[in-house]
């Protein structure tokens, strides 16, 4: 049997935190992770304010709690109340660029403005955590990554996500291939 996992997923809106609209990133995240993971996985969720140091609290609070991951979606624009980025480096003792560089890349192949993107992932401790953009089918696109016809033509962060947890003293997490294939080296593959 797989390891479980605990995951902390956190969406980040002025708007829905204060129940002007129904928060959507939350479903989306937990419903993509049910798909893509064959670890039994146990959600701490956070709905917050794009406030700074609430943000920063929040994700102290998961990474030092025992969430291997940390996927955060929401407050990555360029609008002036959109502080994830700054909130996140605040809290990381490693930043891993290649995380938003790739998810910048995915977006780009649908909208010129994935430029103005700012996610970013950092290491603190034993947990990865990452900034997702806010909306619910760009999180799905850039955690699987595109497919032509049944092929990966573009990978999707989600398969480097399994490895950097085991890089960092996490659990091994085991993906639905038909979702989102991890990548591992072969000597980092464990048998079931």
């Amino acid at each position: 049997m797989t390891d479980a996992a605990k995951i902390g997923i956190v969406s980040i809106s002025d708007r829905a935190s204060s129940g002007v609209y129904d928060d959507k990133g939350l479903p989306a995240l937990r419903e993509w992770l049910a798909k893509a993971l064959k670890n039994p996985v146990s959600f701490e969720e956070r709905l917050i304010p794009d406030e700074k140091a609430r943000i920063s609290a929040a994700l102290i609070e998961l990474a030092d709690s025992g969430c291997a991951l940390v996927l955060t979606t929401g407050g990555t624009g360029p609008a002036v109340r959109d502080v994830t980025p700054e909130a996140t480096l605040a809290v990381g003792e490693r930043e891993m660029p290649g995380f938003g560089e790739q998810m910048r890349q995915i977006s780009l192949r649908f909208v010129p403005t994935a430029i103005l993107s700012r996610q970013v992932a950092v290491i603190r401790g034993q947990t990865l955590i990452v900034n997702l953009p806010g909306q619910p089918k760009a999180i799905q696109e850039t955690l699987e990554g595109l497919k032509e016809d049944g092929r990966q033509v573009v990978a999707g962060i989600f398969a480097a996500v399994p490895y950097c947890i085991d890089l960092i003293g996490g659990p091994y997490l085991e993906t639905n291939d038909a979702v989102c294939k991890a990548f591992r080296p072969k000597s980092a593959i464990r048998k079931s």
